[in-house]
């Protein structure tokens, strides 16, 4: 029997006289004793705001990404402790895969954004600066600063792992402290992965606790700094989003509920294409994997109507193929649900459909398995709705298990229309050859779907499957779904910072922004830039390179050698009647290329490459007989690994008389 402690204020609480006892979801044996303590709740939150948001702000994203990394590795080292114990909540190897490695997967996913994405410094800078007066002394930008509260996470028991860290990646990278709330069910996984973290020592103090059993007024106790992302049914989550503090107090809240998820098999996808198969192998996936225990999971099944029965016979055979199981054997890959009285509610459920469905596969009244009595298990139902339009309970009642529904469509509106039936969903998924269906599909659904996954013979090798969410795209969905979004890349970061407009002179907003802004000081470099290390180059350093005149003779050497031969720089006649030019001009690019020529330092030297050119912009034509010249400052720096860091130079090419011609951001890798 595992105790299963929290973590507040800094120090181990065991659970209390009045602990749940959790069973296990395979034999119904006692494995866990959970919660009843009291807990120092004020403590924490003083705990988090005052020692683990201090200290995460003190860092810079960089660090905080790196801490990630750090954590993931430790996770790995000891997930196969976390493996040992997550049978017991019926799950089976491979299931625990899209829970464990998933987490630890998205923890070096928000890692590696991190340092990719993110500046070396602690406040975030974001968009383009707005000019707000007509010389540009006074100057506007977004800028993104971490709350100074605590995000309190409460999850759900299908992911004791990915569910928590999916939430913790994103807070601790703005650098927000978090307080985790398993659910009890599974809680003794997740206080295993929890354990890892803390015994790492990579966290500051408080930058994360633990609290398992009930949250007590927890709730109540939240102000406008804090954050609460929410994880499970919608009963639950209206009951936080309705609570007088929150709302009171306008304490942003997050929140994946209940979730009717459809998957789309196309008009064009007959039983004889590759696109059938795989909705047949998706459909089957989606309600054995987790036992159907998944938020994404496929609830209601879209199918033609002239291809509903074989439909039914094709799933119903692959479904027949995979019996519940021991999940400690390699051989299963359908587990038990995670206790016996979740299994209860599944078939209570199950029922309420089987009224207006019939049954196609399995039985929501079968007794008990021979020789998994003692467990949660239960075989796939899957039903057949022949009137989608009449049906309630099919578009209104989730049974969070191995159950969906066959559903007949018209055409392809019908189609849509039933799939938004569901309220708002996470996830629909769409298989289907014909570029048309998925763009409709799009157009008339997106509104009513968090993600909308299409799949086709041409991508189903690499897909990653209807049911998984992935940290660079947002997840969550509208209506029924709860209205939030989690993940997303930088947007989930941005969900635990505070955007402010700043507005002020350019020097002023490149200081706080810590990048440089096109009318901030600069400091002219007393040696060529490229000859300086990444280390040794600052924000505002500058050079100012002498002027090149371009002659005819150029311009038609650059068009013979190149090709380009482009009217505008070949025939004087045409363009004098082009009423941008009135004249031959010289090649944008080859005022690039002159330019290059300018600012180059040639010599070997601590510039290692080009890395490209972003936001290129040709403002002005130059005829032949002008001359350019060329500022470069350093704009921004990016350390990208060990050996060497990208540099962002802000670029202005003029001409004779000192109007820009050319803007554009160079890229260089510098070694460290």
């Amino acid at each position: 029997m595992i105790d299963v402690e929290s973590f507040a204020a800094g120090a181990w609480f065991g659970p209390g006289d009045r602990a749940a006892v959790v069973s296990s979801a395979v034999d119904g044996e006692p494995v866990a004793r959970v919660g009843g303590a009291t807990l120092p709740l004020q403590q924490m939150l003083d705990f988090a705001r005052g020692r683990g948001g201090p200290a995460l702000r003190a860092m810079t994203f960089r660090e905080r990404a790196a801490m990630l990394k750090a954590l993931a590795a430790a996770l790995t080292a000891g997930k196969d402790g976390l493996y040992a114990l997550a049978f017991d909540t019926g799950a089976t190897r491979i299931d625990s895969a899209i829970d464990i490695e998933g987490g630890i997967g998205t923890l070096a996913a928000f890692a590696s954004l991190g340092r990719r994405e993110l500046p070396d410094g602690q406040i975030l800078a974001e968009g383009d600066v707005a000019n707000l007066s007509r010389a540009g002394t006074f100057r506007g930008r977004h800028m993104l600063t971490p709350l100074q509260g605590v995000a309190v996470h409460i999850n759900a028991y299908n992911f004791p792992v990915w569910g928590m860290l999916e939430k913790l990646a994103p807070a601790l990278l703005a650098g927000v402290p978090a307080i985790v709330k398993p659910a009890t069910d599974t809680s003794y996984v997740t206080a295993a992965a929890f354990r890892l973290m803390i015994a790492s020592g990579l966290l500051p103090q408080g930058a994360v606790q633990l609290l398992t059993g009930s949250v007590g007024d927890l709730l109540d106790r939240l102000g406008p700094q804090d954050s609460v992302g929410f994880t499970g049914s919608a009963q639950t989550g209206f009951t936080i989003k309705s609570n007088p503090n929150l709302i009171r107090h306008s304490v942003r809240v997050t929140a994946e509920q209940d979730s009717l998820n459809a998957s789309i098999l196309g008009p064009d996808a007959a039983p004889d294409t590759p696109e059938f198969a795989l909705f047949i192998k998706e459909a089957a996936r989606e309600m054995t994997a987790k036992a159907g225990q998944k938020c994404t999971a496929i609830r209601r099944m879209l199918v033609p109507a002239g291809h509903a029965r074989a439909v039914a016979e094709a799933l119903s055979a692959r479904l027949a193929a995979t019996p519940p199981g021991d999940p400690r054997s390699e051989s299963t890959r359908l587990g038990a649900l995670v206790s016996r009285r979740h299994r209860a509610d599944v078939l209570e459920r199950a029922a309420m459909i089987g009224r207006e469905a019939r049954t196609i596969a399995g039985d929501a009244a079968a007794g008990e398995i021979a020789g998994l009595e003692q467990g949660a298990f239960m075989r796939p139902i899957l039903f057949s709705c022949a009137d989608p339009d009449a049906a309630r309970a099919v578009h209104d009642t989730e049974a969070f298990g191995p159950v969906a529904t066959i559903l007949p469509y018209r055409d392809l509106g019908h189609a849509v229309a039933i799939a938004n039936r569901g309220g708002g969903s996470l996830a629909l998924s769409v298989m289907t050859h014909d570029p048309q269906v998925a763009a409709k599909v799009v157009a008339e659904a997106g509104a009513w779907h968090g993600r909308i996954y299409v799949n086709d013979r041409d991508s189903m090798a690499e897909s990653t499957g209807h049911g998984a969410p992935l940290a660079p795209l947002v997840h969550g969905g509208p209506g029924r779904a709860g209205g939030g979004e989690e993940l997303g890349g930088i947007r989930g970061v941005l969900h635990y910072m505070q955007r402010t407009a700043v507005q002020g002179g350019p020097a002023m907003l490149s200081a706080i922004g810590g990048d440089w802004v096109k009318g901030a000081p600069v400091e002219p470099a007393t040696v060529h830039p490229f000859r300086l290390r990444y280390g040794e180059l600052q924000i505002g350093q500058s050079l100012r390179t002498p002027l090149r005149e371009i002659d005819l003779v150029d311009i038609e050497h650059f068009a013979r050698f190149t090709g380009d031969t482009f009217y505008a720089h070949m025939d004087e006649e045409a363009a004098g009647a082009n009423p941008f030019f009135k004249g031959r001009v010289a090649h944008g690019y080859l005022l690039l290329s002159f330019a290059a020529g300018l600012f180059v330092d040639p010599a070997p030297g601590p510039v290692l490459a080009n890395g490209g050119l972003d936001r290129l912009r040709f403002l002005k034509p130059v005829k032949p007989g002008d001359a350019i010249g060329v500022e470069l400052v350093v704009r921004d720096k990016s350390p990208r690994n060990e050996q060497y860091g990208e540099v962002r130079w802000d670029a202005t090419i003029r001409n004779r008389a000192g109007e820009a011609v050319a803007e554009y951001e160079l890229l260089t890798f510098n070694a460290l």
